[in-house]
């Protein structure tokens, strides 16, 4: 098993399991992860998804050397077939996705990051979008996510020079939420997993798709999509909950539904 899976309290935690390449991604690897994130989409007891990557390491994208060995290949119909559908799959999960960036994050693995909801990194980790240093373009999302996040200027230049960057300088760019000591990044993934297993996670699905939108669409259709899911969740047994308790002076108890 190239990755590892886990779901306990509510909580999937999925890890990349090729430590001794850094977790770079070889075509088992990458076909792995979109079954295992189909599962948990599917699976109504996870509310809350985790991503991290065992040893030193996030991952540091494509493993070049598994990719010479099999020869040339169609770049862009390996990005269609094995990078895309996970970063899609990241981005539809109707469900919180937290990364728990615990090393390098290089190339695809930088995106894969990136597309997560909340990435929680170790002060010993890093970011790269290594790509140009093989003369190729940013991939699996990368020139959507970066230059949303950090601007167009700064944008080029990590892409231009593949300036590698300090979970510090990541934090500060806002492209982490929060940056820990190595030793506590265990549990501060746990407290922020634990949040949003208790959260209301029809709404935050329902949110996650507010957001994507709100980045690409202009204002009449970002309000309409804003009644259209404020009708959904404004029908959810979690909303009902969640007034109840207001009226009631408690904390809600949110099933999720």
């Amino acid at each position: 098993m190239t990755l590892l899976l886990e779901i306990r309290d509510g909580i999937a935690t999925i890890t990349l399991n090729r430590p001794e390449v850094y977790n770079a991604f070889n075509d088992p690897q990458s076909y792995e992860l979109q079954d295992a994130l189909k599962k948990v989409e599917k699976d109504e007891t996870v509310r809350v998804v985790v991503l991290t990557g065992a040893g030193k390491a996030f991952s540091s994208g494509q493993d070049l050397k598994a990719a010479m060995e099999g020869g040339k290949r169609d770049l862009g119909e390996s990005l269609r077939l094995r990078y895309n559908p996970i970063i899609r799959a990241i981005r539809q999960m109707p469900k919180p996705v937290i990364c728990r960036l615990n090393g390098v994050a290089a190339g695809a693995g930088c995106s894969i990051a990136l597309a997560c909801d909340v990435i929680i990194a170790s002060e010993e980790a890093s970011m790269i979008e290594i790509f140009i240093n093989i003369a190729l373009v940013l991939d699996s999302g990368s020139s959507y996510f970066l230059p949303r996040t950090v601007g167009y200027h700064r944008a080029f230049e990590l892409a231009t020079k593949a300036t590698k960057i300090s979970a510090a300088e990541a934090l500060q760019l806002g492209l982490v939420n929060k940056v820990v000591p190595a030793a506590d990044l265990d549990t501060a993934v746990a407290e922020e997993a634990a949040y949003y297993a208790a959260a209301p996670t029809k709404a935050i699905g329902l949110l996650k798709k507010l957001l994507n939108k709100g980045m690409t669409e202009d204002l009449d259709k970002v309000l309409d999509y804003e009644a259209y899911c404020q009708q959904i969740a404004g029908s959810s047994a979690d909303n009902e909950e969640g007034i109840r308790a207001f009226l009631e002076k408690r904390k809600p108890v949110f099933k999720g539904k």
